[in-house]
């Protein structure tokens, strides 16, 4: 009994111990590899058009916030199904630069009705802010997110 007492303990602490390697961080626009290819809901976060992955409930948002100014959102299900962009409507965004007015952008359904785009000024500089405004099934949603540029390898 004591045998089996000892290797209960034995294989809690190896699985309770904390891994030495660190865990990945994901960039906009950097492959979740980690995470690509699971089909259980909300497994994978990789980013498919080179912006960053959110969700709203069961929905998820892919932002992508251009350098030039040229900006999109692509939407897709729980299990990054790609949905078109009609399942959301009065889409927008306000980027928010220190010592500069907001500058408004109302996007539109592209040619292709698969995401939504607009074009606004350049992106630049520290503490930009970007708020990005929906609805979907319904429901309003806006959520604060700071921009910050890939950087060149």
């Amino acid at each position: 009994m004591s045998r089996f007492v000892i290797a209960v303990l034995l294989a809690a602490t190896a699985c309770s111990s904390k891994s030495a390697e660190p865990v990945p961080t994901v960039t906009p626009g950097q492959a979740d590899s980690q995470h690509a290819g699971i089909t259980t809901p909300h497994g994978d976060h990789s980013p498919r058009h080179g912006g960053l992955v959110l969700m709203k409930g069961e929905l998820h948002y892919e932002v992508v916030l251009d350098r030039q100014g040229k900006h999109a959102i692509w939407f897709s299900d729980a299990v990054r199904e790609d949905l078109p962009a009609s399942v959301a409507s009065k889409v927008a965004m306000t980027v928010m630069r220190p010592k500069a007015p907001d500058e408004v952008l109302v996007l539109a359904i592209d040619d292709s009705g698969e995401s939504w785009i607009a074009s606004g000024q350049p992106l630049s500089g520290d503490d930009v802010m970007v708020k990005v405004a929906f609805v979907a099934r319904g429901e309003s949603f806006e959520i604060e997110i700071p921009y910050a540029p890939l950087k060149s390898a």
